[in-house]
């Protein structure tokens, strides 16, 4: 989406390289945007004042770069929001494999994490893996994601692209359908499920290996139970969801997935959907937590279809307990305005 303006905050924009496919384009993409922000983004600022920076940094860390270059020449104090932990992710899913490679990335988000002045970690389990690359000395905070305030209203007129199939069981991923997701452990789950003719995989999304996925889907003869609804505005997710009986989320079995809360679960705890998840750590303890769902372990297709198995057998009043307990957790540990409360107390408090 392009805009010029968001809530009355102009927007400023670079070039860059759009992603397209392949391992190249996305470095290319990358490269190219904290380059030409470091180059132009002075120029496009210039005369303005900054109190703070405030990076948000999903993938990649490199936009870490251009923020700590404005917060220096604009003499004004930096922070950083880490939903992401480099290079452990690179490692994690495949991208990069050359241990030399990863040390130097190591060395660049160590680099980026010492110019900050306070850090804030998605999760607790950040926290230590920051810490050790950035130094004793930048203070560092648990700060959550949030779900965007639309989810509480899972719609009573759902999607019409969803096909009707009465008496299904409709479990739904919604989101990026990539490497870390573990589409591998899904599909796999859903052929040991393939005789059981009411139960369906509903794929909301886009990604990196939807190729790979629609190839398997058909090669396992899973176009009856597996069905690709293809990617849609964020906005019309309560659309979608208002086909589920269950939300899926599934990280790979790889350490620093068991360190992540996946942003997709605020969304579905705010939708108050009953949850079947295949994480480890952190993101299955909150949903053990909440008694919002059931959980396995990540990479076992053996456990994440007998799950699923359990999940549709529950009552629908047993689910909707799932879901109730799961919208109670939201309010209380991932509510938006509490949370963008805390922000503004962090910024401000950079400012003194």
């Amino acid at each position: 989406m392009r805009f010029a303006n968001y809530e009355k905050v102009e927007i400023v924009r670079v070039p860059l390289l759009p992603r397209g496919f392949g391992t190249v384009r996305l470095l290319l993409n990358y490269i190219t945007f904290s380059l030409l922000a470091c180059a132009l983004g002075p120029w496009k600022l210039r005369g303005l004042k900054f109190d703070v920076v405030l990076t948000y940094q999903l993938s990649p860390v490199t936009v870490g770069l251009p923020g700590a270059l404005m917060a220096w020449i604009k003499n004004a104090r930096m922070a950083m929001w880490v939903l992401d932990l480099w290079p452990d992710t690179l490692r994690a899913i495949g991208v990069v494999k050359s241990p030399l490679l990863l040390a130097c990335v190591g060395k660049l988000v160590g680099f980026i994490y010492r110019r900050c002045d306070s850090i804030w970690a998605q999760s607790q389990s950040f926290i230590p893996k920051i810490q050790a690359l950035s130094g004793p000395n930048i203070p560092i905070v648990y700060f959550p994601s949030w779900a965007e305030e639309f989810f509480k209203n899972v719609a009573s007129r759902p999607a019409p692209e969803v096909p009707i199939k009465h008496g299904a069981f409709n479990l739904m991923f919604a989101g990026n359908v990539g490497e870390a997701q573990d589409f591998k452990c899904i599909l796999s789950a859903a052929e040991l499920l393939k005789a059981h003719l009411n139960i369906r995989w509903l794929i909301v999304g886009d990604g990196r290996m939807l190729s790979w996925v629609e190839a398997q889907i058909k090669s396992r003869g899973l176009d009856e139970s597996v069905l690709l609804l293809g990617r849609h505005p964020v906005e019309r997710m309560p659309e979608f969801f208002g086909h589920a009986d269950a939300m899926l989320v599934t990280l790979a079995d790889q350490e620093i997935f068991s360190m992540t809360i996946p942003g997709k679960l605020q969304s579905y705890l705010a939708a108050g959907m009953p949850i079947v998840a295949a994480l480890n750590g952190e993101g299955a303890e909150v949903i053990r937590l909440a008694r919002a769902g059931l959980t396995c372990p990540a990479g076992n297709p053996s456990a994440l279809a007998k799950t699923v198995m359990i999940m549709s057998a529950l009552s629908l009043s047993e689910r909707h307990a799932m879901g109730k307990n799961g919208l109670q957790f939201s309010k209380r540990e991932f509510d938006r305005i509490k949370i963008i409360d805390v922000a503004e107390k962090y910024l401000l408090g950079l400012c003194k």
